[in-house]
C-alpha cells in the first residue's frame, strides 16, 4: 500500500535530505500522504541516528489516524510498513483484551502494538502482506522483516556508517549515498533466470531482504559501526502430512481459500479483479462476488495474427459471474507506448511484467485502487508443465547418470531428435544433471545455460556462487524436499519464480500506477495448507494439472473454465519485439554491450542468434537482453 524508506547512519546529521530523496523517488507509490521523523539510535545520548520515510497510499482507514512512520505514545516505539495485514481484527481483538487501547481503524496500528507489546514474536502471529522497519526505543535498535515468501519488497544497502533500506532500488540509487556500479553476479543470475535472484540485484552495492526473515540492526558503542545481527527465519513452510486423504485436502483448501479471500477484502476504496478466463482468477472472482455482490472484472486483449485472445472466454466468465467486465485492447498503434512505460516503470530489469502493468493502467483509470489476482495458485497445486517435467525426466536422467559422460551424451543426442526444435538447447543442456528432483527444477527455470554464461564472460565461481548462479543460502528453502518431485518442483516455483519474478514485478507495475496488487492464493493460510498436502495428491498419470484445486471448486466454476487449458495473460511479446519494437530492441542490446564485464562479441552473437531462430526461439530469451538494456540505460540517465 505504500513506500518506505530510510538511513540507520553513525552519525544522523545530514540523513533528512537523502531521505526525503528516497521518498521522492517512491511518490507513485504512495501520492496520498508523506511523513518524515528522525529518532537517536541507541540508547543513551550520542551521534547516531535514523531516519525515516514513507509515502501513503491510503486503503484502510482514510483518515490521518492512518499516518506514518506512527508512534506508540506508551513505549515510545516507531513503526514503517508497507503492505496488508489480513488477520488485523482477530490480532485488535487479542490486544484489546490484554489492555492496549486504539486511535484508528487501521491495520497500521494494530501491527504496531503487536511489535511492542509482543516484540519480535508478533510476526508468527500476522497473516499478510508486508515489509517493516520498526524502531524499538527501549533497546534503541531497529527490526527489518519481510512476509514469508516476499510479496512486498525491501533492499538495503549497508557499510559500517550506515545502513539503507527501500521499498525500491531506484529509491536507494536516489538518495545519493549508493553507487550504481553494476554486479556481474547480479547480471549473471538475472541472464540465467530473467530476474536477479535474491538476494542479488544488478547493483553491486545493493542487496534483496530476504523474505520470511527478520534481522535486528543496531549501534554498537564499542566499534563506533552499524551492525547487522543474524536474521532469523520467522517463517518456513510445514511439514507435509504423508497419510493426508484426498477428501481432507479439497475440503481443506476449498475452506482456506474461502476464508483467505475473505479477509483479503478488507478495503475502503473501490476494489476490482483481474480475470484471465483460466481456474485461479476465475475462483478468486467468483468467491469475492459471493461475499461483495456484484464486483468489476478486466481483462486484456490484443490485435495480433499470430496469437489467440482470450477476451473472449473471460466475457463469458464475467456474464457467468455477474460483473461489470471491461476489457483492454491492446492495438498496433498504442503498442509503443505500453511498452515505453513498462520499461520506465522497472525497479530492476525483468523479462516478465508488461501484462499486469497494462491491467493495472486500466483498472486504475476505472477508478480502483486495489486488484485481485490470481497469482500463486499454479505454484503451489501443480498448474506447470515443469511439475509433469520433473516426474517424468528425473527418472530417467538417475539411470542415466550411471553411465560415462560419453555414452550419456550419445543418449541424449538420440533423444533430442525426438523433441521439437526449441526444445533441442534445453534438453542437451540437461545431459549433466542429477536427475534429483530439485536440482532439475532448477535447471528447467533457467533460460540460459552456463555454457552460454561462460561465452559471455561469467565464471560462477568467481563471484562465490553455486553452478546454478545462486547464492549457497538461498538452499535452505529446499532442505525439505527429498525425494518428492512435486515439493522440489513446488518450492523451486515459489521462491526462485513466483518470488523473484512475478511477485516482484506484479508489486513494481502495478504501484507504478498507485494500484495495490492482492493475492490471496499467496496468503499465509494458503501457503501453510497448500505444505502440508504430500504430492502423490496432487499428481498421477490421470490427473490434470492443479487436480485438487479444481476438484475443491468444481461447485463453484462453471465447466467450460475447469476444462479450458492453462493460458493466463498471453501477450505476443514476440511479434512486437521484431516489429514495431525491433528498433528499440537493438538500442537496449547496445546498451548491454557497454558493460565493462561482457564479451561484447558474444552479446552481439547471442541477440543475432535470436533473431535468426525466431521461430524455435522462446521470446523471453531476446527480451533478456532487450529489458536488460533499457534498464541500463535508463538507470544510467538518472545517475548522470
Amino acid at each position: 500500500m505504500c513506500g518506505i524508506c530510510g538511513i540507520i547512519a553513525v552519525d544522523s546529521q545530514g540523513i533528512e535530505v537523502p531521505t526525503r530523496r528516497m521518498m521522492a523517488a517512491m511518490h507513485h507509490r504512495g501520492p496520498d500522504d508523506e511523513g518524515f521523523e528522525s529518532v537517536p539510535l541507541g540508547t543513551g545520548s550520542g551521534p547516531a541516528g535514523i531516519g525515516l520515510g514513507f509515502r501513503r497510499l491510503s486503503i484502510l482507514d482514510l483518515s490521518p489516524l492512518g499516518h506514518q512512520p506512527m508512534l506508540n505514545p506508551f513505549t515510545g516505539d516507531w513503526l514503517l510498513f508497507n503492505g496488508e495485514i489480513y488477520n488485523y481484527r482477530n490480532l485488535r481483538s487479542r490486544l484489546m483484551v490484554e489492555g492496549v487501547r486504539f486511535r484508528s481503524s487501521g491495520d497500521t496500528e494494530v501491527l504496531l502494538h503487536a511489535l511492542s507489546h509482543w516484540g519480535e514474536s508478533a510476526l508468527e502471529e500476522v497473516e499478510g502482506m508486508f515489509a517493516l522497519a520498526f524502531y524499538q526505543a527501549s533497546s534503541g535498535r531497529v527490526l527489518l522483516a519481510r512476509d514469508p515468501v516476499g510479496i512486498k519488497p525491501l533492499y538495503v544497502s549497508a557499510d559500517q556508517s550506515r545502513l539503507l533500506f527501500a521499498s525500491e532500488v531506484r529509491a536507494l540509487l536516489a538518495s545519493g549515498l549508493v553507487s550504481g556500479e553494476f554486479d556481474p553476479a547480479g547480471v549473471a543470475s538475472y541472464l540465467m533466470y530473467g530476474a536477479p535472484q535474491d538476494p542479488l540485484t544488478v547493483h553491486r552495492a545493493i542487496r534483496s531482504f530476504p523474505c520470511g526473515t527478520s534481522q535486528w540492526i543496531r549501534y554498537d558503542r564499542s566499534t563506533g559501526a552499524i551492525v547487522a545481527d543474524v536474521g532469523r527465519r520467522f517463517w518456513r513452510f510445514p511439514a507435509v502430512v504423508t497419510d493426508m486423504s484426498e477428501a481432507t485436502a479439497v475440503r481443506e483448501t476449498r475452506a482456506t481459500l474461502e476464508a483467505a479471500v475473505g479477509n483479503h477484502l478488507a478495503s475502503d476504496v473501490t476494489s476490482g479483479f483481474f480475470l484471465s478466463a483460466g481456474v485461479d482468477s476465475t475462483a478468486i472472482a467468483m468467491l469475492a462476488s459471493r461475499m461483495l455482490g456484484r464486483i468489476a472484472t478486466y481483462t486484456v486483449g490484443f490485435e495480433s495474427t499470430s496469437m489467440a485472445s482470450e477476451v473472449e472466454a473471460a466475457a463469458q466468465t464475467a456474464r457467468s459471474i455477474g460483473s461489470d467486465h471491461t476489457e483492454i485492447t491492446i492495438r498496433a498503434e498504442s503498442i509503443r507506448d505500453w511498452w515505453d512505460g513498462w520499461l520506465a516503470s522497472a525497479d530492476r530489469p525483468s523479462v516478465d511484467g508488461l501484462n499486469t502493468y497494462i491491467i493495472s493502467g486500466a483498472l486504475k483509470r476505472a477508478g480502483a485502487t486495489v486488484a485481485f489476482s490470481g497469482l500463486g495458485a499454479d505454484e503451489l497445486f501443480g498448474g506447470y508443465a515443469n511439475f509433469r517435467r520433473v516426474r517424468r525426466l528425473g527418472p530417467l536422467l538417475r539411470s542415466l547418470s550411471i553411465l560415462p559422460a560419453r555414452t550419456r551424451r550419445a543418449v541424449i543426442g538420440v533423444v533430442i531428435g525426438l523433441f521439437p526444435r526449441r526444445y533441442r538447447s534445453r534438453i542437451r543442456s540437461l545431459a549433466g544433471n542429477s536427475g534429483r528432483p530439485i536440482d532439475l527444477a532448477i535447471e528447467l527455470k533457467q533460460f540460459l545455460p552456463a555454457e552460454a554464461l561462460g561465452s559471455l564472460g561469467f565464471r560462477a565461481a568467481e563471484f562465490g556462487l553455486t553452478d546454478d548462479y545462486l547464492t549457497e543460502d538461498v538452499y535452505a528453502v529446499f532442505d525439505d524436499v527429498g525425494d518428492d518431485p512435486l515439493l522440489a518442483v513446488s518450492r523451486v516455483e515459489t521462491y526462485l519464480y513466483m518470488g523473484n519474478t512475478l511477485l516482484r514485478d506484479s508489486d513494481t507495475t502495478s504501484m507504478a500506477h498507485s494500484v495495490e496488487l492482492r493475492v490471496p492464493f499467496v496468503s499465509r493460510p494458503i501457503l501453510e495448507e497448500a505444505g502440508r498436502i504430500p504430492g502423490r495428491l496432487h499428481s498421477g498419470r490421470t490427473k490434470e494439472p492443479k487436480h485438487l484445486l479444481r476438484k475443491a471448486l468444481a461447485d463453484l466454476l462453471p465447466d467450460y473454465v475447469l476444462r479450458r487449458p492453462k493460458t493466463g495473460f498471453t501477450l505476443p511479446v514476440d511479434d512486437w519485439m521484431f516489429g514495431d519494437l525491433r528498433e528499440s530492441c537493438e538500442a537496449a542490446v547496445a546498451a548491454v554491450e557497454e558493460l565493462p564485464f561482457l564479451d561484447t562479441g558474444a552479446v552481439r552473437s547471442l541477440w543475432n542468434s535470436f533473431v535468426a531462430d525466431r521461430d524455435h526461439c522462446y521470446w523471453m530469451k531476446p527480451m533478456l537482453l532487450a529489458a536488460l538494456g533499457n534498464y541500463i540505460a535508463r538507470s544510467r540517465a538518472v545517475l548522470v
